[in-house]
Parts: C-alpha cells; sequence; structure tokens
C-alpha cells in the first residue's frame, strides 16, 4: 500500500520517515519531491570494467548548471537524505523532467527499509539539456511493507552523496570449467 502525502507528512512528524530539509510544499497526493543535489559524476574510460572501481570525474554545478549530453551516463545525487526503516521507497522523475527527455532512475528504483541517505540517480537524456543543482527532479513513493522486516545493509551504507558503482566489491565469480557431455 503506497502512502499519501498527507501521511508521508504525519510519518515525517513522528520520526518514522527521514527527510532532511523536510519541505511540506514538495509534498504531492502520494510522493515527496527531491532537488538535484550539486555533483556529477561520470565515467572516464571507453569500457568499464565490472570487475574493478572504475575512474570517475565529479563535476560541481555551479547555479548555471551543466549541459548534460546524450550517449552519456551520468550519476547525480538527491540534496535530501531520505529513507526509512519503517517503509520500502521507490524513486521515480517528476513528469516536468521526464518529458524533457531527461531519465533518472531507469534500473534501480526501490529503497530497502532502513536505507536512508542521498540516493545516487542514474542519468541519461535524449537531447542536451541544462540540469541545475536544487530544481525539483524526482519523487520518492513509500510503500507499507507485509512480513518480517529487516534493514538494509548493504555497500552503499552511509553514503553521504551520489556514488559509483561498487559492484567491484563483489566476489568474483569462479571461470567456469567447460566439460565434455558424458557420454
Amino acid at each position: 500500500m503506497i502512502l499519501t502525502g498527507r501521511e508521508i507528512h504525519r510519518e515525517v512528524l513522528a520520526g518514522r520517515i527521514h527527510i532532511d530539509d523536510f519541505d511540506a510544499e514538495r509534498l504531492e497526493p502520494n510522493s515527496y519531491g527531491f532537488r538535484l543535489a550539486r555533483e556529477i559524476i561520470s565515467y572516464e574510460p571507453e569500457v568499464i570494467d565490472s570487475r574493478s572501481p572504475i575512474p570517475s570525474q565529479t563535476t560541481i554545478m555551479d547555479d548555471a548548471g551543466m549541459v548534460l549530453m546524450p550517449g552519456r551516463f551520468y550519476l547525480g545525487g538527491t540534496m535530501e537524505a531520505m529513507g526509512s526503516p519503517h517503509y520500502a521507497t521507490t524513486l521515480y522523475a517528476c513528469r516536468s523532467v521526464s518529458t524533457l527527455g531527461v531519465w533518472i532512475q531507469f534500473s534501480a528504483p526501490l529503497g530497502h527499509s532502513g536505507a536512508i541517505f542521498p540516493w545516487t540517480l542514474e542519468i541519461a537524456v535524449a537531447a542536451p539539456v541544462r540540469l541545475s543543482p536544487g530544481m525539483i527532479i524526482g519523487k520518492l513513493a513509500f510503500w507499507a511493507m507485509q512480513g518480517d522486516r529487516s534493514e538494509y545493509s548493504g555497500k552503499y551504507s552511509g553514503s553521504a552523496s551520489a556514488v559509483p558503482s561498487r559492484l567491484s566489491l563483489d566476489a568474483v565469480p569462479r571461470a567456469i570449467e567447460t566439460q565434455s557431455p558424458r557420454r
């Protein structure tokens, strides 16, 4: 069951939902509008090896913003640390941003209960688009959970801003031995 904006507000006041710099003006019927942080991360290599830490470049946007280009992949972050130990969350672009041809979260929109930090946004654009820090870029929805609750304690715990992939921290699978079929 998704929470209404009014219920999100009640749960923030009760301390069951955490949103840094909460502003009731950004509540919507079933979500909360969040803002784009100043940092934009881009990967440097032409070929990314998922088994190794990825060299990246961080750009700090000034108030004029930054033009993002098609064919590139960017990571941004939310200005707000958001989440809840009591609810699961999902993150979406706001309609005004998505109709500009900006995708902010196309593969990992689920926030586990207990994950409370600034979200890393996966950003790609269809045409050159200028984005600015502080703009409302997306919405966070909160969902009641069923069953025994456990809290997120993964490799992105404690993040303070956008974070490049940490896939290289996972165990590397062993090579699969080729075997000839038994006859």
